[in-house]
C-alpha cells in the first residue's frame, strides 16, 4: 500500500514555527509535573510531555511512575491549557492514555526497532483518531523506520509524525545518538509532507549540546523540537544531564534563528555543510576506534615482548594506502601526511602502555 503521509494536525498546534514539545523526561510526582508546567507555560509552551512508563537500557533504575502518573498530565491540561503528550511501548499503554485523554502519543526507539511490538500498537490503534510520533529505531535504518510508519498507516491511523533523536553506536562519539541528517533527509525526500520533529535532548545527552542541536535542526527545516526540560534537572530520576529549568529552555528558544522559505534540497549549500559536518564527527569517531585498537595492540606487544615500531608493517601501509588514494581520486601525497600522523599518534598510544 502506497503511503500518503500528510502533515501532523494537532488541534491548530501544527501551525507553530517550529512547533515546540517540553517537559520532563520522567514523571516523577505531581508536583514536580505541575511546577515544570507552569514554569513552562509561562515560557510560551503549548505542548507538554512526560514518561509515565519509562524501561531503562538496565533493570534497576527508575522505571516510570506508572498508571497513577496520568491523573497528574490531566491535571496540567486543565490548569494551563496545554496539550499533554507520552510514550506508549504496550497496547495496555495506549489503552491507559486514551482513557485518561492524553492529546498525543509517541513510540520510543526500543520499540519501533521491534516490528511485533509496532504491530501490536497499531492494532491497539485501529479506529483511534489521535496524533502518533514515530521516533526513528535505536540502529541506522531507514527501512525499518518506514516500516513502523507503515504498521500505524495501514492500521487505518493518517495523524502521524516522526522525531528524530539520533541513532546509537557502539564506539565513544561526541553525541549519546549520532545525529546522521542524511537518513531523516532522506525520509522527507521520499515522504515531503511528513512532520519532523527533532529530538536534540536524546541526540545530544547533553544539555550544552541541546542548543546547537536544535539550530542545525531548524536549518533543515524540521517542523519542530522536543526538548527535555524539568523544575530541577540536577536531581531527576532518568536523563538528569540533558534536561534544561523552564527558564533556560526559554531562552534557548529564544536564541534560535528560524529560517524562512520552502524545505531545503540535498543541492542546497546548508544541507552540504551539513553532510560535511557528519563525515567529519564520522572521521573522529573511526579514529577514536583506530586508537582503541592500537592501544590493544600496545598491550599485545608489551605481554609478549615486542617493539612497539615495526618499520615493515608501517612502510607496506603507507604504500597501500596510497595505492588506494590513487584509486579514490585523492591526492596520494595528502593521504601520506594524514597517515604519517594517525601513525605518530599510534606510536605515542603503544608507548604510553609500554611504560
Amino acid at each position: 500500500m502506497e503511503m500518503k503521509i500528510t502533515k501532523l494536525r494537532l488541534g491548530g498546534l501544527e501551525k507553530e514555527n517550529p512547533i515546540i514539545i517540553s517537559g520532563p523526561c520522567s514523571a516523577e510526582s505531581r508536583e514536580q509535573v505541575l511546577e515544570t508546567a507552569t514554569q513552562l507555560a509561562e515560557q510560551g509552551v503549548k505542548i507538554f510531555r512526560a514518561g509515565i512508563w519509562k524501561p531503562r537500557t538496565k533493570p534497576g533504575g527508575f522505571e516510570g511512575i506508572g498508571t497513577v502518573g496520568l491523573p497528574w498530565l490531566k491535571e496540567v491540561k486543565q490548569k494551563t491549557g496545554m496539550l499533554v503528550a507520552t510514550e506508549v511501548a504496550t497496547p495496555t499503554h495506549v489503552l491507559e492514555s486514551i482513557k485518561a485523554g492524553i492529546d498525543i502519543l509517541w513510540i520510543g526507539a526500543r520499540t519501533v526497532s521491534n516490528p511485533f511490538a509496532m504491530q501490536e500498537l497499531a492494532d491497539a490503534l485501529k479506529g483511534v483518531d489521535i496524533p502518533v510520533l514515530v521516533k526513528n529505531p535505536v540502529n541506522p535504518d531507514l527501512e525499518l523506520w518506514i516500516g513502523a510508519i507503515q504498521r500505524l498507516y495501514n492500521a487505518g491511523l493518517t495523524n502521524i509524525g516522526v522525531i528524530h533523536r539520533g541513532f546509537s553506536s557502539y564506539d565513544a562519539k561526541l553525541y549519546r545518538n549520532a545525529p546522521l541528517w542524511h537518513i531523516p533527509i532522506e525520509l522527507r525526500r521520499r515522504f515531503p509532507e511528513i512532520t519532523i520533529i527533532a529530538d536534540p535532548s536524546h541526540m545530544g545527552g547533553k544539555r550544552e549540546l541541546v542548543a546547537p542541536l536544535s539550530q542545525q535542526a531548524l536549518d533543515l527545516c524540521f517542523d519542530g523540537l522536543i526538548i527535555e526540560s524539568h523544575c530541577n534537572p540536577d536531581c531527576a530520576l532518568s536523563d538528569a544531564k540533558q534536561q534544561l529549568t523552564p527558564d533556560v529552555l526559554g531562552y534557548t528558544l529564544k536564541m534560535l534563528v528560524v529560517r524562512d522559505g520552502q524545505p531545503q534540497s540535498t543541492e542546497n549549500i546548508s544541507v552540504l555543510r551539513k553532510q560535511i559536518d557528519e563525515i567529519d564527527e564520522n572521521i573522529l569517531t573511526m579514529l577514536s576506534k583506530r586508537m582503541r585498537i592500537s592501544r590493544e595492540i600496545g598491550t599485545y606487544k608489551k605481554e609478549h615482548n615486542m617493539t612497539v615500531l615495526q618499520s615493515g608493517r608501517y612502510n607496506q601501509l603507507l604504500e597501500n594506502r596510497n595505492k588506494m588514494a590513487e584509486a579514490l581520486n585523492i591526492s596520494p601525497e595528502f593521504v601520506d601526511s594524514i597517515m604519517k600522523s594517525i601513525h605518530e599518534e599510534s606510536v605515542r598510544v603503544q608507548m604510553e602502555i609500554m611504560k
